[in-house]
């Protein structure tokens, strides 16, 4: 986690692992972020080439417990220690699995901070 005395961004980092076709998946490195001076309801998956996908935090919190989906963002668990986040574009899908822990560990941040912006 990363916030500073000035601000309350936190930024995470995780190893997702790109889903397809092929035998095997890729990994990649993901800057999960949260801002709750700008967006206090959204959370940001930052992935490498600047492409970046925002959703509510709820959303996220809720996927890891049961299936849900709200516009062009899935997520769902998978097994007892991984999660999916699926992205739709016009162009596809992308599937991404993560470690649980890794999005519980930002989630928890991201409370963290919030709670220490209550007067």
């Amino acid at each position: 986690m990363s916030p500073t005395a000035d601000d309350h961004e936190v930024e995470d980092h995780a190893k997702g692992r790109i889903i397809s076709d092929a035998p095997l998946s890729r990994p990649v490195p993901v800057a999960l972020r949260y801002d709750p001076d700008s967006t206090p309801a959204t959370v940001r998956f930052v992935f490498p080439g600047g492409i970046e996908w925002s959703f509510p935090r709820a959303l996220l919190e809720t996927g890891l417990r049961a299936p849900i989906r709200r516009g062009d963002i899935g997520v769902w668990p998978c097994g007892r220690v991984q999660t999916v986040v699926e992205f739709h574009t016009a162009d596809g899908v992308a599937v991404v699995q993560f470690d649980t822990t890794a999005l519980l560990r930002f989630l928890k941040h991201t409370y963290a901070v919030t709670a220490s912006m209550t007067p």
